[in-house]
C-alpha cells in the first residue's frame, strides 16, 4: 500500500472541515434572507428560529430546558464530528504523529479570535473544572494566603479550594451574592468588604450557573487589581451565549469555560485563557520538558486523547459564527422573558434571577412555594415531560428549578412550560 502523504490527509480531512453552515436545509439561504434585520427584531421572528431549529436532532419526546449542562450539537457539527472519527481511525498514529498538532494549533487559534486573546494565552481542555483546576492547583500557595469566592459559585470549583485549604492551609473567605442587586456597586462592594491584606486571589462567576446572574466582571477586576489580588472568571456559561471580547473583562488574570454548553461543540473541550503575564507563575499538573515556563502549553500536556473533537471545535466555531453571537445572544434573552415576564408576580411563584434584563441571558431559576425543588423538577417531567434540574441550595439562598432554553427552544414550549408552573402553583 502507498504510503497516505500528508497534502492527501489534509485535503481528506478539508472535505470535512470546510463544512458550510447552510449545508443543511438551506440555512445559508435562511440566514442570508435575514442579514439586514436587526438582532432584536429577528429575536421575536418564531418562523426564523423553527428554520434554525431543523438543523439540530431535538428530541420529540420531552421538552428540554435543562441545555445549560450540555446543549445539542447542530446537526452538521454531529454530521462531520463522525466523519472525523472515521478519517481518523483509517490511519490512526498517522495522523497522530503527524497532523494532531497543527489541527489542534487551528482549533486554538479560531477560539482564541473569539475570544479576542493571543493564541499563546489560550488553551483547549476538556471541561471549565479542569481549566480552572489547572489554575488553583498550579498556583504556589502558602498558609495563611486567602482567597475570596461565593456560596453561588460552582460546587466542583469550591471543593478545590476546600482541598487546597487541607493541604497548604489557606483561608477561604465566603460572600454571598445580593440576588437582586440594585446596582453593580452593590455586587462589587461585597467582594470588596471580602478582601484583606493576605487575599491573593478573587474567584468570580461571569454567569452564574444556578441562577444566571450576569456579574459585573470588569468592575470587579478593576476593583480587585487596585487591592493587587488576582482574579480569576468562571466563564462556563457566559462563553458563545453572550457577546464579549476578554479585553471587556478589565485585565482578569484567569478565564475558563466549558465548549460543550453554549458553542455547541461534542463532549469533552473546554479552554483556559492566561493572562501572558500570569504565565510563568503556574505550576503545570502533568510534567512536560519541551516548553520554557512562560509558554502556555506547559499547562497542556494531555497525553493521547480524542483528537476528533479538536477538530469538531472548528466545525462548531464555523456554525455559532454563520449564526451571529448577536442573533444568539439575542434570541436566548428574548426567550427568558418571554416565560419570566409572565410569571414574575404569579401568586406562589419565586423567581430567583434577577429582574433587570441586563443582568441576565438564557439562564433563570424559579421555584414554588410550596412545592421543594427535586418535587417540582420530578413533576414538570413525569406530567408535562418538561425537563429542568433541581437547585435546593439553603447557604446560596436558591431553591427551586434551573431553567435553560437554547436557540432551538420554541415559545410554545415555553407556553407549555409557563402553564404548567401556573397549574401546580394554583
Amino acid at each position: 500500500m502507498a504510503e497516505l502523504s500528508k497534502r492527501q490527509f489534509l485535503k481528506s480531512l478539508a472535505g470535512v472541515t470546510a463544512l458550510s453552515v447552510g449545508q443543511w436545509a438551506g440555512l445559508d439561504e435562511t440566514l442570508a434572507q435575514s442579514a439586514h434585520i436587526a438582532p432584536a427584531t429577528l429575536a421575536t421572528d418564531d418562523d426564523f428560529w423553527a428554520k434554525i431549529r431543523a438543523a439540530y436532532p431535538v428530541t420529540s419526546e420531552f421538552i428540554q430546558l435543562e441545555n445549560g449542562y450540555y446543549s445539542l450539537a447542530a446537526q452538521p457539527v454531529l454530521d462531520s464530528y463522525l466523519k472525523h472519527i472515521q478519517q481518523i481511525n483509517s490511519v490512526s498514529s498517522y495522523y497522530m504523529r503527524t497532523r494532531q498538532f497543527d489541527d489542534k494549533r487551528e482549533s486554538q487559534t479560531q477560539l482564541a479570535n473569539l475570544l479576542g486573546c493571543s493564541t499563546d494565552e489560550l488553551i483547549i481542555t476538556r471541561n471549565t473544572t479542569e481549566s480552572l483546576d489547572t489554575v488553583i492547583a498550579g498556583l504556589t500557595w502558602k498558609a495563611g494566603d486567602e482567597v475570596i469566592m461565593a456560596q453561588q459559585d460552582y460546587g466542583a470549583m469550591l471543593d478545590m479550594f476546600k482541598l487546597q485549604a487541607r493541604r497548604h492551609g489557606i483561608v477561604n473567605r465566603m460572600i454571598s451574592i445580593p440576588a437582586h442587586p440594585k446596582s453593580d456597586d452593590e455586587v462589587v462592594r461585597v467582594y470588596e468588604n471580602a478582601i484583606t491584606p493576605k487575599t491573593r486571589l478573587l474567584m468570580v462567576c461571569h454567569m452564574v450557573n444556578i441562577t444566571g446572574h450576569i456579574l459585573p466582571i470588569r468592575k470587579i477586576t478593576e476593583m480587585a487589581h487596585r487591592h493587587g489580588v488576582e482574579v480569576m472568571v468562571d466563564g462556563a456559561h457566559a462563553f458563545a451565549q453572550l457577546n464579549f471580547k476578554i479585553s471587556d473583562l478589565g485585565g482578569c488574570d484567569y478565564y475558563a469555560s466549558s465548549l460543550h454548553k453554549w458553542l455547541g461543540t461534542p463532549l469533552g473541550a473546554g479552554i483556559l485563557y492566561v493572562r501572558k503575564d500570569k504565565i510563568k507563575g503556574l505550576w503545570p499538573l502533568f510534567a512536560d520538558s519541551n516548553f520554557a515556563d512562560d509558554d502556555i502549553r506547559k499547562l497542556n500536556h494531555t497525553g493521547t486523547h480524542p483528537v476528533a473533537t479538536d477538530l469538531a471545535i472548528q466545525d462548531a466555531v464555523r456554525f455559532h459564527e454563520g449564526i451571529g453571537i448577536e442573533r444568539k445572544e439575542a434570541r436566548l434573552r428574548y426567550l427568558q422573558r418571554y416565560w419570566t415576564d409572565t410569571i414574575r408576580h404569579h401568586p406562589g411563584i419565586v423567581l430567583n434571577t434577577p429582574e433587570d434584563p441586563a443582568r441576565t441571558c438564557a439562564i433563570a431559576n424559579v421555584g414554588l412555594e410550596k412545592i421543594a425543588p427535586a418535587d417540582l423538577a420530578k413533576t414538570l417531567f413525569s406530567r408535562y415531560k418538561i425537563f429542568t434540574v433541581a437547585i435546593d441550595s439553603p447557604a446560596a439562598n436558591v431553591r427551586g428549578i434551573r431553567v435553560t432554553p437554547h436557540i432551538y427552544t420554541t415559545t410554545a414550549e415555553l407556553d407549555t412550560f409557563i402553564n404548567a408552573l401556573k397549574a401546580l402553583a394554583a
